[in-house]
């Protein structure tokens, strides 16, 4: 099976450079329309779908993304694997500014966003446990080691709604109660989508301040975060260039089971199910329905 990057972009990354026969493609969605289009094209041989999270521009603010047309326009392409890159705020001393973090847990805190592709009609679970692939957060801890790019293996990332930053109460709350690392605003239900369409799923945090916590630091600076932004952004896209080639153009069955998140998810008896939604679901869950026919 041919395997197909598909880079999820933030904060100040809209676009990759370097790709071989570029071309940015509208790719329709049922679930309405994606950030932005496309763009689809070859690095280091792999093929590679590029979605800038919040649209050239940066014209969509976290709550208003439509995270399941994202998800499902980057499945309808064949995309095997995400890789999502995101600014987020630290609370800790040792992930300074300009450093990334490959997450591994996430608390989602966001309370208006659609979060699942299934429902009424046809009622499906996956595990979300390890929610980020361990397969292919290797890939990047190799990519970044091999450019010496400061980065943290491990991390909780404390997903809010935005757009607002945190009070200083609630960014205590998150480092000192909840033990978490990093605080952002768009990696869920991003990952959730991810899995319950089996596509492996990795996240780098690229931190651009210390959120509010940090008695030496005070509440954020947006002009601040502006300039690391300018430098992370750089250094995302050397680090997605140097992962194509240890990753590959080949994609085998994922070890950790991502890739067969449903195999035994859909719940709702096949005669039961809505034909609408059903269609809707055609690209996210083709591989079990048609097994099963």
């Amino acid at each position: 099976m041919n395997r197909t990057i598909g880079i999820i972009g933030g904060s100040g990354v809209y676009d990759i450079d370097g790709l071989q026969n570029p071309q940015w493609s509208a790719i329709r969605s049922p679930w309405g329309d994606p950030s932005d289009d496309i763009l689809k094209g070859t690095l280091n041989g792999v093929d590679m779908a590029f979605l800038p999270r919040h649209g050239r521009g940066h014209i969509h603010s976290p709550s208003s993304i439509n995270y399941r047309a994202n998800i499902d326009a980057l499945k309808r392409l064949g995309v095997t694997d995400i890789i999502s890159v995101s600014a987020c705020g630290s609370f800790r001393e040792e992930l300074a500014p300009g450093d990334f973090v490959i997450l591994d847990q996430f608390i989602d805190r966001t309370v208006n966003r659609e979060k699942s592709f299934f429902g009424s009609g046809c009622v499906g679970h996956v595990s979300l446990a390890h929610p980020t692939c361990a397969g292919l957060s290797d890939a990047l801890q190799d990519a970044a080691t091999s450019l010496e790019i400061t980065t943290h293996r491990g991390g909780t990332y404390l997903a809010m709604e935005g757009p607002q930053f945190s009070t200083l109460a609630e960014s205590k709350m998150y480092r000192e109660v909840w033990g978490c690392d990093v605080i952002g605003m768009t990696n869920m239900p991003e990952a959730k989508l991810a899995r319950e369409a089996e596509i492996c799923y990795a996240a780098v945090a690229m931190i651009t301040d210390y959120d509010s916590w940090h008695p030496d630091h005070g509440e954020v600076d947006i002009s601040a975060i502006i300039a690391t932004l300018t430098a992370n952004s750089e250094n995302a896209r050397t680090l997605i260039k140097a992962v194509t080639p240890i990753l590959g153009s080949h994609h085998v069955d994922c070890p950790h089971g991502c890739d067969h998140a449903l195999q035994f998810g859909l719940m709702t008896a096949p005669d039961k199910r809505d034909p609408a939604l059903m269609e809707k679901l055609e690209a996210i869950t083709a591989r079990v329905t048609k097994a099963s026919a």
